[in-house]
């Protein structure tokens, strides 16, 4: 029987502005057969820099650094060294930054407050030319897929939904407006099996990604 081979090593770039965020990052990652941080950066410019002078195979990138958003500078990022694949890692779990980021060319997407054996997984499955989402993020990003858009609903539905998802009770939204209770039950008894959602939690988390709580 024969050992099994090691993994091919992976040289990965860190790209977060909070320096005790990198360091965690790269304490967990050198950890981790085949896998080697060869550069850490809190900035656009820096990150561009390292990337292109280390020829990274994987890039780390948080989408929010400081004042700049990386996902401007991701087209520039990918064309540098051998053309890194780009992992964002960040705090926002919605469908649109999800969405947005892979717009732009990422090819990996996971929250900062996933586990950390994921990291791994995720970097991982980047180096064998594979994307990753986040488990969570890719049910969210499927049903969003699925789900009929904002405009299917009628004026008076979309005015329920969204302050249902504001957290307003059944009677609450009647008395806004001037509607009788069992009226906003069936309004939003439509407005649900029109979107498919089984919850309020998901009615919460569709208001969100069709931006009905601006």
């Amino acid at each position: 029987m024969t050992a099994s081979s090691p993994p091919p090593l992976l040289r990965v770039v860190l790209v977060d502005d909070h320096a005790i965020v990198r360091a965690g990052l790269a304490t967990l990652l050198e950890r981790a057969e085949g896998i080697d941080v060869v550069a850490q950066a809190g900035t656009v410019a820096m990150a561009l820099e390292k990337v292109e002078v280390t020829r990274p195979d994987i890039v780390v990138l948080d989408i929010t650094l400081g004042a700049e958003n990386a996902l401007d500078a991701l087209p520039e990022l990918l064309r540098l060294g051998r053309g890194p694949r780009v992992l964002m890692l960040s705090m926002h779990d919605d469908v649109t930054h999800v969405q947005d980021a892979f717009a732009a060319g990422a090819h990996g997407y996971l929250i900062k407050d996933a586990a950390s054996e994921e990291l791994e997984l995720a970097i991982r499955a980047l180096g064998r030319g594979e994307r990753y989402v986040h488990p969570v993020l890719g049910a969210r990003l499927a049903q969003a897929a699925i789900a009929p858009p904002a405009d299917d609903l009628t004026d008076r539905e979309r005015d329920v939904v969204r302050l249902l998802a504001l957290g307003h009770t059944n009677s609450d939204v009647a008395g806004q407006l001037f509607l009788s209770v069992r009226t906003v039950e069936t309004h939003r008894a439509h407005a649900m099996g029109k979107l498919r959602l089984g919850s309020r939690a998901e009615l919460v988390r569709w208001a969100l990604d069709h931006d009905l709580l601006d």
